[in-house]
């Protein structure tokens, strides 16, 4: 037996550190770990691919039903809703692996649901993994909450502007 596997028998997928460079990796996640200007660009780029996209779904089915101001004002508000729940779920992700690399311990399954077992982080361990947590994975966990924050107060804007359209 290693003596990594006596200092750690967490499996190596379910290490918190592992799972953080997983996330960060993965093409979905990694779009936090973009520079800020990168960041927005790729936003906008996404808003822009969505807005269209809608805004063809939606002409080509009710176009007869609204005027075109009230079709972008429900595209945009479509578009809102999806980013959010984008936001959602980058803000889910990154909690996830932020609260398993500030924890002492780690829940960790060895070889299916039934057999889970708690380890306790070495000292060596839990202050590399806080390290990370805190001053790597929080910033992103942070971009994504505030996304969430914009995304929620655009829709409550475009609730209101459809209701004064309506009246």
């Amino acid at each position: 037996m290693s003596t990594s596997k006596k200092i750690c028998p967490v499996p190596f997928d379910q290490q918190p550190l592992n799972e953080y460079f997983a996330l960060k990796a993965s093409w979905f996640f990694s779009w936090s770990t973009l520079s800020l200007d990168k960041y927005f660009i790729k936003l906008f780029t996404l808003f822009v691919f969505i807005f269209a996209t809608s805004l063809f779904l939606l002409v080509y089915t009710i176009f007869k039903t609204y005027s075109i101001f009230k079709l972008i004002i429900l595209n945009i508000f479509i578009a809102t809703f999806i980013f959010l729940l984008i936001f959602i779920r980058l803000y889910l992700g990154w909690s996830y692996v932020t609260k398993r690399l500030i924890s002492a311990t780690i829940f960790y399954e060895e070889s299916g649901w039934y057999d889970g077992q708690l380890w306790i982080k070495s000292p060596e361990a839990l202050m590399q993994d806080r390290l990370v947590g805190l001053y790597e994975a929080r910033p992103f966990l942070f971009r994504s909450k505030c996304g969430i924050i914009v995304s929620l107060i655009l829709l409550s804007f475009e609730k209101m502007l459809s209701l004064l359209l309506l009246i």
